[in-house]
């Protein structure tokens, strides 16, 4: 087990009652985490957060919007005015839609990547000066299997590519910011088992699922249990760095 207990951990896109986001809180908060997620999702993170104090775990609700500055410069103020720091950042948060090039418009590209990367940078900055203070911190980012190779799961071209902006974006900020000791890390799932997966038809899940060696797809657990060990101080070492979470469907 590791141990979390008197640390601050910051998840985003927290407000789905079946998601990655919830699997995340819910496996810091066992660790001992004070827990605190964050969505647009009122009524879904007042029942996350209900949930998780029934367990008798340490968990806060803020709805936000991380893509607009102003939303993003209140929470990350509130967290840090009601608990004193911030020590890990989860950058779950994101959007995808199946769309093709052809059939694409620049308002669909403008909005995945609102959220999945520029949503991310305002989050992530602001965070960063608290955890450049403390000269401790640990952020991990969801990035995607459709980032590494181009599709082939969920989503269309702009999916892909604000996922493979994030590895980019978080190779960048761990140059920057080692020497403050804090790490930046991202993880990248393929297929998980998820509503999106059980929407799927038939005849598409059984294609998807042929090209994954393991032969089935991830669960929500086994994303949490790696995002987890990297915020961990037994990942002091380990920063810049990707973690593939998809059952072999991409092997580097």
């Amino acid at each position: 087990m590791l141990d979390f207990n008197g640390q601050v951990v910051l998840i985003t896109g927290a407000g789905s009652p079946k998601g990655i986001g919830r699997t995340i809180a819910h496996t810091f908060a066992r660790q001992g985490a004070q827990v605190v997620i964050t969505d647009i999702n009122q009524a879904g993170l007042d029942a996350n957060v209900q949930e998780m104090e029934a367990n008798g775990w340490k968990a806060y609700g803020i709805a936000g919007n991380i893509c607009d500055k102003e939303s993003v410069d209140a929470l990350v103020k509130t967290v840090v005015d009601k608990f004193g720091r911030i020590d890990v950042l989860v950058n779950n948060a994101g959007v995808s839609q199946k769309v093709t090039v052809a059939d694409m418009t620049l308002d669909d590209m403008k909005r995945i990547f609102n959220v999945n990367m520029f949503g991310l940078f305002l989050i992530t900055q602001a965070v960063c000066e608290v955890m450049k203070k403390q000269k401790y911190g640990r952020i991990v980012s969801l990035s995607s299997v459709s980032g590494k190779r181009g599709g082939g799961v969920f989503g269309g071209a702009h999916y892909s590519a604000s996922k493979a902006a994030v590895l980019g974006f978080s190779k960048n900020l761990a140059r920057e910011i080692s020497e403050y000791g804090i790490t930046t890390n991202c993880v990248c799932p393929g297929l998980i088992n998820t509503d999106i997966w059980k929407s799927m038809p038939q005849e598409q899940a059984d294609a998807v699922i042929a090209g994954i060696p393991m032969g089935r797809p991830g669960e929500t657990q086994e994303v949490a249990n790696a995002i987890v060990f990297l915020a961990s101080k037994e990942a002091s070492y380990i920063t810049g760095e990707e973690i593939d979470i998809n059952g072999g469907s991409h092997m580097d």
